[in-house]
């Protein structure tokens, strides 16, 4: 199996900065696309960026020309930089990842894993 773990969040001033990684560890995995979603209390779990093992990425337009996504695929982590940030992106940020783990006989179907989540508060 894949397990991904998020460490950066915290609290931070409106106008600072934030660096949220989330590492994937198992036995045997191999890993396609990552991403982060946000949820704000009281809403819907949303999409801020993802990023291809290529090195594609995509960002949410609230999120576009403050937050930057990248890996490094030799540590198998993802991170978030997130810069100018506002109270609107208070919210639990979760890890996501897709991709297949080796059973021990075969590989097994690609699926989402997901960690358990970050807490990132901003003051304003």
């Amino acid at each position: 199996q894949v397990q991904l773990v998020e460490s950066g969040g915290g609290l931070v001033q409106a106008g600072g900065s934030l660096r949220l990684s989330c590492a994937a560890s198992g036995n045997s995995f191999s890993i396609s696309n990552m991403g982060w979603y946000r949820q704000a209390p009281g809403k819907q779990r949303e999409l801020v960026a993802s990023i291809t093992s290529g090195g594609s990425t995509n960002y949410a337009d609230s999120v576009k020309g403050r937050f930057t996504i990248s890996r490094d695929n030799a540590k198998n982590t993802v991170y978030l930089q997130m810069n100018s940030l506002n109270a609107e992106d208070t919210a639990v940020y979760y890890c996501n990842a897709y991709g297949k783990y080796y059973t021990g006989i075969r590989w097994s179907d690609t699926h989402d894993y997901w960690g358990q989540g970050t807490q990132v508060t901003v003051s304003s």
